[in-house]
């Protein structure tokens, strides 16, 4: 199945228990006394496996903090961040580095593939860095479900922002990572190539069983998920199974977003 014809999910029946990543009492504090901004002011959070999750909110409520903070590219002030049982606050940085490596897939808004190599070479460059063979047939299944297999002897500029991101996803796919987070995915494509992007990553989840976290400010694209969380001033001020544009849209209306 190709997962570019998929439309926004309506069935959305998971049933799962464990824990891909939480938070517990997470604060972080920017700067020091009159001048403190606590971007996150204690919050606690779970995020289930094989679940796709938006994380939303006007702009400074601490969405992108908390993101950062739960991928281990920033750390708390205080509270504590889990990896499945992984205490990532226990961790040195070479054992950061090396969890986010092993087990933690990113998809940024800028696609951040290297321009000098194809797709091919960009889909796997994690795997080749961490010394790790590729899974052939795992790399033609999620190539053959993104549609990729015609460009990926392309190079970045031969491609266009949507293929790019599709090339962004299905590297982080290929890694067969324990959770992928997305930061704003859609944000620099058109709302076609967007929808292509949002429903391979749906497409993941189901299939794949893949496990999603994405910070979004989009209704449309928050509608792709299983759950959206709110933050509005560093806190969780909503929490909805099973968004659509108009529940998303009339949630931010309420917090100011």
């Amino acid at each position: 199945m190709n997962a570019l014809t998929i439309a926004p999910p309506t069935d959305r029946n998971v049933t799962t228990t464990t824990t891909a990543a939480r938070v517990t009492e997470a604060v972080k504090t920017y700067g020091s006394a009159g001048n403190a901004v606590h971007a996150l002011a204690g919050v606690t959070a779970r995020f289930a496996s094989g679940r796709f999750t938006a994380i939303m909110g006007p702009s400074g409520s601490g969405k992108s903090t908390l993101m950062h903070c739960l991928a281990g590219l920033d750390t708390l002030t205080s509270g504590k961040v889990h990896i499945g049982d992984t205490d990532i606050s226990s961790l040195d940085d070479r054992e950061l580095t090396e969890l986010r490596r092993d087990r933690i897939g990113f998809v940024f808004q800028a696609f951040n593939l290297v321009p000098t190599l194809t797709a091919q070479e960009n889909i796997v460059l994690p795997s080749r860095l961490a010394g790790r063979r590729v899974d052939r047939q795992w790399f033609d299944h999620v190539i053959d479900t993104v549609g990729l297999a015609p460009r990926l002897k392309h190079r970045p500029s031969e491609l266009s922002g949507g293929q790019q991101q599709r090339v962004a996803v299905a590297r982080a796919l290929v890694a067969r990572p324990q959770l992928i987070f997305a930061d704003e995915p859609t944000g620099n494509l058109d709302s076609q190539s967007g929808s292509e992007v949002l429903s391979f990553m749906r497409f993941a989840v189901r299939e794949f069983g893949q496990t999603i976290v994405m910070v979004t400010h989009d209704p449309v694209a928050a509608s792709y998920a299983d759950r959206a969380v709110f933050l509005a001033d560093g806190r969780i001020v909503a929490d909805i199974d099973e968004p659509t544009p108009d529940s998303v849209l009339n949630q931010m209306r309420t917090i100011g977003g």
